[in-house]
């Protein structure tokens, strides 16, 4: 039996060791509770003849899911499709990765009508900051019939 005397409550700023051991732990849980693996990262960049980033996308794959994380656009180059580009480019590696489905949440001040008008569905909002709210959306990937 463990005393409360003997343990220690840390708060602090971002732990990388800590975030490694609880991916493991809650990624071993959730296998184990859903028959579900092929965990993976996916990024997609775009840079220009310099080698200066012009956007890029971070998501994650599981259990035939692909979660964006991060879709950014540098400013100057946001009127040239480099957005949808990247999305798509992550929609067909999720789909070759057996992804059916990809979730993206974009707060109202950033890119909800984007991803709307890229096919995804609002499922929700949770409220966000000074007034915002977060738009939770997802899009199929599954081939539709004709």
């Amino acid at each position: 039996m463990t005393t409360h005397d003997a343990l220690a409550l840390i708060t602090g700023d971002h732990d990388p060791e800590l975030a490694a051991r609880l991916t493991d732990e809650l990624v071993a849980f959730n296998d184990a509770a859903t028959g579900a693996a092929g965990r993976g990262t996916l990024s997609v960049k775009v840079t220009d003849a310099d080698g200066e980033l012009i956007g890029g996308l971070t998501a994650r794959t599981w259990g035939g899911v692909c979660f964006v994380e991060l879709l950014w656009v540098r400013p100057d180059s946001r009127a040239g499709g480099w957005g949808g580009r990247l999305l798509r480019a992550a929609e067909a590696e999720a789909a070759r990765r057996g992804c059916d489905r990809v979730t993206v949440s974009s707060f109202t001040f950033q890119a909800p009508d984007f991803y709307r008008r890229h096919g995804y569905t609002e499922t929700g909002r949770t409220p966000g900051p000074a007034g915002h709210e977060d738009v939770h959306l997802v899009k199929s990937l599954a081939p539709t019939s004709r």
